[in-house]
Formats: structure tokens, sequence, C-alpha cells
């Protein structure tokens, strides 16, 4: 757990000025991404049955928050980590067909989470899914899909900046797409996060794409779960932070997997237990719809356009008492 501080730094916007322009933000957001997507407003769960393998594993390694509930025998229930999964299998209930989609707020609790400036064990993001038909995937499906999402972010925090002048950050809505292979060649003597910062410095909105699986020296760029994003055809949007001086991630997503996908991860990940359970089986029996989605992250994008340099001055969370002081001794409050 660690913070980065910036010398002299003060909000541009009181507390109540914050909380107000959150609003405006999440408000306009939402309506502009289901406008370029095609997306319709669901309800969405915090909580899902244990060992139903419908909850994200995200990369595969952290703990749920789970629990027992009484008043049914005691059975397993798990705080949801993200909605990957549960999109699509309410994409098929539903009845959506191509072009059509969902959107939702997800509430997560990822207990595993490091604690830093834009980390936090309490997540929120606008969890979106859509479907696809075979054809649609393609990497350039995936960057139309991209541009559309920046376009919405870039016009929210235009209309945003007119409310509130005296906010000045930046989005760059030209976006610079390259694969994490072509990064690592790019930087080879950097680490995936410098490599990160270093290119989107340069660029400032960068689609990072194909990360999960092994670069050239056997290493992924980032873990992903082998068992939602097909690991060729994903990535991470980042934008550059010029309040903190680094790329910030606002979205991970991607073409999900399809029934050969889901078979090459899993045995490369060595998860082949995994099509014991029903969601898994649904995807190599075809019985669930080809689906692109992602989630975005709230809190960071209110962060971004804010020029906050912690995310917990937009969110309310729990934090260390040491982290609490520090950041109030730098002028940070947090919420």
């Amino acid at each position: 757990m660690s913070c980065q501080y910036v010398s002299g730094y003060k909000s541009k916007l009181s507390l109540r000025q914050t909380q107000q322009a959150i609003k405006v933000i999440k408000d306009t957001f939402q309506v502009l991404l289901a406008q370029n997507l095609h997306l319709e407003r669901v309800t969405a769960p915090v909580l899902v049955h244990g060992g139903s393998g419908i909850n994200d594993d995200l990369s595969g390694v952290e703990r749920k928050v789970d629990f027992t509930v009484r008043s049914m025998g005691e059975a397993h229930a798990e705080v949801v980590q993200s909605l990957a999964k549960w999109k699509r299998v309410a994409l098929g209930r539903y009845g959506f067909q191509p072009g059509e989609g969902i959107y939702t707020d997800m509430n997560a609790i990822r207990r595993d989470d490091d604690m830093d400036n834009t980390h936090s064990v309490f997540v929120d993001q606008w969890d979106w899914e859509a479907v696809i038909t075979a054809t649609d995937r393609t990497e350039e499906y995936l960057k139309k899909t991209v541009r559309r999402i920046v376009k919405a972010l870039a016009d929210t925090n235009k209309l945003l900046q007119q409310k509130y002048p005296l906010l000045t950050a930046e989005i760059e809505q030209e976006v610079t797409f390259i694969t994490a292979q072509e990064l690592a060649d790019r930087y080879p003597d950097l680490s995936p996060k410098e490599r990160e910062d270093a290119v989107t410095r340069e660029h400032r909105t960068v689609f990072l794409m194909g990360i999960g699986g092994p670069l050239r020296d056997g290493k992924p760029h980032d873990g992903r779960a082998p068992d939602y994003d097909d690991w060729a055809l994903n990535g991470d949007l980042l934008l550059w932070n010029d309040t903190l001086g680094h790329a910030l991630e606002i979205s991970s997503m991607g073409i999900r997997v399809d029934a050969d996908a889901l078979a090459r991860q899993l045995q490369a990940a060595g998860a082949e237990e995994r099509m014991q359970y029903a969601y898994h089986r649904a995807i190599a029996e075809g019985d669930l719809p080809l689906t692109i989605g992602g989630g975005i992250g709230q809190s960071r994008l209110c962060m971004l356009m804010l020029e906050k340099v912690h995310i917990g001055e937009v969110q309310v969370s729990i934090w260390p008492p040491e982290m609490v002081s520090e950041c109030a001794a730098h002028g940070i409050t947090l919420l």
C-alpha cells in the first residue's frame, strides 16, 4: 500500500461541488454510452451462488468475498468481482439479438486489490455487454467499438467543462491501437506498467490489445482469466492522467470467448476443470450468444475528469488510517 502525492495539490472543486460534478459525469456518460453502443439498462446482482462458475475470476488468483446464508440452509454465496459472465447469460435469457446489448451499474468488492491512488477494494463500473455475430469476431469490430466508447468519454468531458470551467483535463479522441507484443518490442527494457506509461504519455489515448496470453518472452503483459475475453481480441483502454503523470486504465474489454477460444485458453491456463460448470458447457455447446463487453471504471473516470490525485476523493471506501492521515497532510480529502 503506497500513495503518490503531488506537490502543492489542491482540489479545483469543493467537496459539495465534487459530489455534484460526479453526478453530472455519471448521468451524462451512461446515456452517451447507451446511445453509441445501442445498450439498454438492466438491473444486476451483487451476490451470486458460490461454486456456480458465474463469478468473474479476474486473473484467476484473487480471493472472493464469500459467506453462507442461514435462510438457505447455509448455502454458499459470493460477492461479485465483476459481471463479465453474468451479462452474457443475461443476454441469452432476455432474448437480445446481434447489435443489441445491456449496461448496468456494477458494485463489487475485490478484497485482494492494492490500495493506492487508483485502486480500492470497492470497485464501481459500468458493465456492458452486446450480442455479436461470428463475423463480428474481428479486430476491426473491436476497434470500432473502442472508438465509440472514447467518443462518449470525450463528449462527456466537454459537457462537464462547460459546467465547471476550472476543469481542464484533456481526453484525446483519436485512439492509438497497439498490441502488447508490439509494445514489448518497442520498450524491451521497461516493465509492463512502464511501457503503458511511455506509450500513453506520447499518444494520450491508447488501446492496448492482446492481453492474457504469453508474449515471445513467455510472460503475459498482464493476467486475464481464460474464460471470458478472447486473449487475441481484447484490450485495455488507457488515458493519460496529467494530474498524476501516469497512464490510467479506464476500461478492460474484449470480444468474449467462443467454444474454440475457451478450450484453447483453459488448456493454456491449466484450468480445464472449469468445464464442469454450466456456464462453460453452455459456451462449448453454443447455447450462449457470442458477445463483446467490458467494464468502464466510474470512480477512475471521475478521478480523471475532476483532476483528483486519489480515487478516494470520488468514492466512499475504507482506507488504512496511515493513508488517511498522509492524504490529509498533502491536501487530499477522502470522502
